[in-house]
Order: C-alpha cells, then sequence, then structure tokens
C-alpha cells in the first residue's frame, strides 16, 4: 500500500510542500528566499513520511530554488524564512548578485533559443515576397538592348578575342565580348552572364 502513495513526480512533490509548508513554499506570486540549511529541517520534519525520499526532495527543491520566480525574489533587504515562515535573517550581497547571475543567465539562453527557432517560421513568407522582382528586372533589360543602329553582319577576319560585339538573338541584337574563335565558331559572353556559340553570320560590328 505504501508504494503506490510514493511521490516520485517532481512536480507532485512540489504540490505536497506547497501545502504542507504553505508559509515557506508559495505556489504562485512572488517567492520568499529559503533559509539556509533548510533542506536539513525538511528531511528531518518528513522523516517519518514514507511518501518522498530524500533524493526526490533534494531535486524537488532545486527546482523551486532555479525557477525564475525564486531567482526574482531574492534581492537586497529581503528576509530569509523557516518552514513555518519565520524570518531568519536578511540575504547577503554576494547571494542576490549570484541570484541575479543566474537568472539573467538562464534568460538569455532562453531568447537564444526562441531566436533559433524563428527562422524556420519566418523563411515561409520571405519567398513569396522575392516571386514579383523578376517581373521588374525583364523590363529594365529590354529598354537599353532597343536602341543599337548601323549594325552590320562580321566577317572572321574583323573578329579578335575581347572585342565587342552584337549578337542576332530573336528581334532585337545582345551585346556582348567575344572570347574565342574556333574555325566558323564565335564564343561570346553576353553582358547578361550567359556565354553561347554562334557562327560568323550572327555576329553584328
Amino acid at each position: 500500500m505504501e508504494s503506490t502513495d510514493k511521490l516520485t513526480d517532481t512536480n507532485a512533490i512540489l504540490a505536497f510542500l506547497y501545502e504542507t509548508f504553505p508559509a515557506c513554499f508559495i505556489a504562485e506570486g512572488e517567492t520568499k528566499p529559503l533559509k539556509i540549511g533548510l533542506f536539513q529541517d525538511l528531511a528531518e520534519r518528513l522523516a517519518d513520511d514514507s511518501r518522498v525520499s530524500k533524493t526526490q526532495l533534494r531535486v524537488a527543491l532545486r527546482r523551486y530554488t532555479s525557477s525564475w520566480r525564486y531567482l526574482k525574489g531574492v534581492k537586497a533587504g529581503v528576509q530569509r524564512v523557516d518552514l513555518d515562515g519565520n524570518e531568519c535573517g536578511e540575504l547577503e550581497q554576494e547571494h542576490v548578485d549570484h541570484a541575479q547571475a543566474t537568472l539573467k543567465e538562464s534568460q538569455e539562453k532562453a531568447k537564444a533559443k526562441r531566436q533559433a527557432q524563428a527562422p524556420k517560421a519566418a523563411k515561409k513568407p520571405a519567398k513569396k515576397a522575392v516571386k514579383p522582382r523578376p517581373a521588374v528586372k525583364k523590363e529594365r533589360v529590354a529598354k537599353p538592348a532597343a536602341p543599337v543602329v548601323n549594325l552590320v553582319p562580321a566577317k572572321m577576319e574583323q573578329l579578335a578575342a575581347n572585342q565587342r560585339v552584337n549578337v542576332k538573338l530573336g528581334a532585337s541584337p545582345v551585346s556582348g565580348t567575344i572570347t574565342d574563335i574556333k574555325k566558323d565558331d564565335v564564343h561570346v559572353q553576353l553582358d547578361s552572364g550567359l556565354s553561347i556559340k554562334v557562327r560568323v553570320d550572327h555576329i553584328l560590328v
């Protein structure tokens, strides 16, 4: 029968402490700093209670005193309390400093974890915002290619590497630079970045 009544979950043990020592362990709202050596008092007070072991009590106590709620309550001028809620000494500054440093570190870790998870959710809408841009670029590229005048078909002997030429592609010639000439084939690097191979009769100068 006793084994079925044992408290093994840390939250269940904390709930037991809130109910058994309400003046010491505060379930909600601002907490009070605990007396130094309170664990020994707690172990002695619960020595005859087989539901909670010392190991489980230590884990629950660590959980309680490392919570943000508890650390925020550790501040200058506040009195520690015993199991019955009696004041038993003012907090020392070094304990206040340690609690505030621990709180800051814990909050920064939590913030970093949230920020690491945030980009995963933010990536999806970003893709939608990029989609309209290519249409704008096409309009801008088309304008400078139109006013090309006095272009005539080139002859092979007129061409050389690194020469600026125009290539007949579709309705409008496209500007580029010759990168290589092999027999009747001319390799041209277009201003758009595309590399093509064309016959000499497609080259305009």
